[in-house]
C-alpha cells in the first residue's frame, strides 16, 4: 500500500503523467495543552539524580532558604506593598475525558488530537460515507500544499487558526483498487496545527470527532501499520 516517492511523478497536470487521481490530505492536529505525564522510568532516574545532586550541593544559609518556602504560594513584589496568590492547578482531567466527547478539543490535555470527519468522501462511491481526513482531489491548484489548505479551509470556513507545518507532504500512500474503491489514486498527506483557539465551527460533514493517535487508529484498521509509522507522537 505505501511506496516509495523516489520515482518522479512531474506530467501535464504538474504531478503525474497519467490520469491517476491524486488526493490531498490534511493531518490536522491540536498540539499538547499540559505537559504530559512523566514515564515512571524517566521518574525514577530524574528522583536519582536530584538525590545524587543534593549529596554534593552547595551549602546556603539557612536564612536564605527560608526565603524560597512558598508551598505553591506565588508572591508578587510591587512597590506598593506584598501581594499573595493562592495557586490551585487546573485538572488534567475534564468534563470531556469523563464523558468521552470526542467532538471537543478539551478532551487528552496531555496528548496530540487530530480532526477525522464523516461524510461523503471523494475517493469513496458516491452516497457512502465513510471516516476520512479534510481531503481535496488535486485539480488545478498551483501546488498540493495549497489543494492540502483548500480542503481545510472548506471544512472550518478560514484557516485564521491554522499553521500548516512545511510545503512537502509528511506522507505518501498509494490506494489501488479495489471493491470499494472505483479507481486507484496517491494520496499525499500534510501535516497543520491548531493555534490560538479550543473551537472550530467545523462543517461540510455528518460528523467529526477529535482523537488521540491511539483512537485514530480505531478508524483505519487496514492502514494502521502505515499511520503508526508517519504519525510521531
Amino acid at each position: 500500500m505505501h511506496r516509495s516517492l523516489v520515482r518522479p511523478f512531474m506530467g501535464a497536470r504538474g504531478f503525474s503523467s497519467t490520469s491517476e487521481k491524486i488526493v490531498a490530505s490534511v493531518l490536522f492536529e491540536r498540539l499538547p495543552v499540559v505537559i504530559p505525564k512523566l514515564d515512571p522510568v524517566v521518574y525514577a532516574f530524574q528522583e536519582f539524580s536530584f538525590r545524587w545532586r543534593q549529596q554534593y550541593r552547595r551549602k546556603y544559609p539557612d536564612e536564605f532558604l527560608d526565603m524560597s518556602k512558598s508551598r505553591q504560594v506565588i508572591y508578587l513584589i510591587q512597590e506598593k506593598g506584598d501581594y499573595q496568590i493562592d495557586y490551585v492547578p487546573a485538572p488534567r482531567i475534564t468534563e470531556a475525558d469523563k464523558t468521552n466527547d470526542r467532538k471537543s478539543l478539551q478532551r487528552a490535555l496531555d496528548r496530540r488530537l487530530y480532526l477525522l470527519l464523516y461524510g461523503d468522501s471523494n475517493v469513496a462511491p458516491s452516497g457512502k460515507p465513510m471516516w476520512h481526513f479534510p481531503e481535496k482531489v488535486y485539480d488545478s491548484e498551483e501546488t498540493l500544499r495549497k489543494c492540502a489548505e483548500s480542503a481545510l479551509a472548506s471544512v472550518l470556513g478560514d484557516l485564521s487558526h491554522t499553521y500548516f507545518v512545511g510545503n512537502a507532504p509528511m506522507g505518501h500512500m498509494v490506494i489501488q483498487q479495489m471493491e470499494n474503491v472505483p479507481e486507484p489514486f496517491k494520496r499525499f498527506f500534510f501535516k497543520s496545527q491548531v493555534i490560538d483557539t479550543n473551537k472550530f465551527n467545523i462543517r461540510k460533514c455528518k460528523d467529526f470527532v477529535w482523537v488521540t493517535k491511539d483512537e485514530l487508529l480505531e478508524y483505519f484498521p487496514e492502514q494502521a501499520e502505515f499511520f503508526k509509522k508517519m504519525i510521531i507522537s
